[in-house]
C-alpha cells in the first residue's frame, strides 16, 4: 500500500491477501511443509500459516514457509525461495491454475500432493474456504486499487462506486473506515479515569458508613453493659436492705435482758430455757 493512503484501505488489502487453496475434488487444502519443497493435501485449517497463501504479483507465496510455489521440472511442483531463479509465475482462469506460458498444464491434486497435468476436471480446480475461485481472489487487489484511486475521502461523491466494487453498502463502509481510522484513545482513557474516580468515591462512602455503623454498635453495646451493671448494683442494694431489715426484726423478737443484769455480766441460756449468770459469786456478793 503506498504511503499517505488512508489506514482503512491498507486494512482492506491485508484482510484480502491471505486465502486457503482448497481442491474442488478432494475438499482438502494445499499445505506447505517445513521440509524443503514438500507439498501436501490436509484438512483445511484457517489457523495454520502453512495453509495460508497470497498472491505476490504472479507468484503464490506461502505464509508459513515464506517461499513460493514453483515448477522445477516438467511436471514437478514444489516450494522454492521466492528470490531464486525458478519458474514461479502463475496465471488463473476459471479456478484453474497453470504456469504462465503453459496453458495446457494445470496444477492438479492427487493423493500424494500436487503435480502438473493436462486434465481440467475437479482435481485441477482450486477455491478458497468460501468456495470462491482463487482467480477472483487474485483479481480483488486490482479492484480495490481501482476503487481507492477514485477517491481518498469517504464522504466524496464517488463513494458509491467504491461500495459497489467492494460489495458492501455505504453505511457499512463508513463504519469500517471509522473503526480502522480510530487511533486517538483519549476518549477511552478519560472514560476509564472517570469510572475509576466514581469507584473510589463510592468506596470511601461505603468505608465511612461502615465506620459509623461500627461506632454505633460499640456505643449500644457499652450502654447495654452499663445498664446491666446498674441493675445488678440495684439488686445488690435491695438484697442488703432486706437483710438489714430482717436482722433488725430478729433483734426485736429476742427476749429483753433481765433488769438485774449488770454491765460486764456474762449470761448463759440453758437448753431448758433458763438464763443464769456465769459469775454467780459476784451476784451473791452484791446481795
Amino acid at each position: 500500500v503506498p504511503r499517505g493512503w488512508p489506514h482503512s484501505y491498507s486494512a482492506f488489502f491485508t484482510d484480502t491477501e491471505a486465502f486457503l487453496m482448497k481442491n474442488a475434488k478432494f475438499k482438502l487444502c494445499l499445505q506447505a511443509s517445513r521440509m524443503p519443497g514438500s507439498l501436501q493435501l490436509q484438512d483445511c485449517n484457517p489457523e495454520s500459516d502453512f495453509q495460508d497463501w497470497s498472491w505476490r504479483g504472479d507468484s503464490l507465496m506461502n505464509h508459513g514457509t515464506q517461499s513460493c510455489l514453483s515448477v522445477v521440472e516438467a511436471n514437478r511442483v514444489q516450494m522454492s525461495l521466492c528470490s531464486s531463479a525458478g519458474y514461479m509465475s502463475w496465471d488463473c482462469s476459471n479456478s484453474l491454475l497453470f504456469p504462465l506460458g503453459r496453458s495446457q498444464a494445470y496444477l492438479v491434486a492427487n493423493r500424494k500432493g500436487v503435480t502438473l497435468s493436462n486434465t481440467s476436471n475437479l482435481k485441477a480446480q482450486w477455491k478458497d474456504v468460501a468456495d470462491r475461485s482463487i482467480c477472483e481472489v487474485k483479481a480483488e487487489p486490482d479492484r480495490y486499487f481501482t476503487a481507492a484511486l477514485t477517491s481518498t475521502h469517504v464522504h466524496d461523491t464517488t463513494a458509491g462506486n467504491i461500495t459497489l466494487v467492494l460489495g458492501i453498502t455505504e453505511v457499512e463502509l463508513e463504519v469500517l473506515l471509522w473503526f480502522f481510522r480510530r487511533e486517538d484513545s483519549s476518549t477511552w482513557n478519560y472514560s476509564v479515569l472517570a469510572i475509576s474516580l466514581v469507584a473510589m468515591i463510592l468506596g470511601l462512602v461505603l468505608l465511612f458508613l461502615n465506620i459509623l455503623q461500627n461506632r454505633k454498635r460499640k456505643i449500644d453495646t457499652y450502654r447495654g453493659a452499663e445498664q446491666i451493671v446498674r441493675q445488678a448494683e440495684l439488686e445488690a442494694k435491695q438484697a442488703l436492705m432486706s437483710m438489714q431489715e430482717y436482722s433488725l426484726a430478729e433483734l426485736q423478737k429476742q427476749e429483753p435482758v433481765p433488769q438485774d443484769q449488770r454491765s460486764g455480766d456474762v449470761m448463759v441460756q440453758w437448753k431448758d430455757g433458763t438464763i443464769t449468770s456465769l459469775y454467780t459469786e459476784r451476784s451473791e456478793d452484791a446481795m
